[in-house]
């Protein structure tokens, strides 16, 4: 009986002590700056898209949730400043690991790892980033610029 009172004494004392964690959504901590998770695909200044097609980023992920269709570029259609570019680009946000080997293979630096981290979701479809979600909004051709 002493030790139910007992452990009932070291309950009420820690009940009133400050909580050691934080109230997330409602408090959001500070990310560290070496921090990597939601991926962007980048954009020249001019509008066109640095990502060329070449798959290099697919080749080098070690758990393969990017998928990569190359395209060819017109002269009526410029989507990148090379022949080619990404028709299709999707990564499965379920699969990644966040290991940055992608960032580190891609020669035009188009795929950045960014400080987002609010990826949760309860839907794995949703989880399949496509292209337009990746793209960073900016005066492209398929943005009407």
């Amino acid at each position: 009986m002493l030790e139910t009172f007992k452990g009932l004494l070291v309950t009420l004392r820690e009940l009133f002590k400050k909580s050691v964690t934080i109230p997330y959504p409602l408090e959001k901590r500070e990310t560290y700056p070496t921090t990597r998770w939601l991926h962007e695909l980048k954009r020249y200044d001019n509008g066109l898209e640095r990502c060329i097609g070449c798959a290099l980023c697919a080749a080098n992920c070690p758990v393969h949730c990017i998928y990569v269709e190359a395209g060819e570029n017109t002269d009526e259609q410029r989507f990148s400043p090379g022949e080619r570019y990404a028709t299709v680009y999707e990564i499965n946000m379920s699969r990644c690991i966040f290991c940055g080997y992608c960032e580190d293979a891609c020669p035009t630096e188009a795929i950045v790892l960014e400080k987002n981290y609010e990826l949760a979701d309860t839907d794995r479809d949703r989880m399949i980033y496509t292209k337009d979600m990746l793209l960073v909004k900016g005066k492209g051709p398929q943005d009407g610029g």
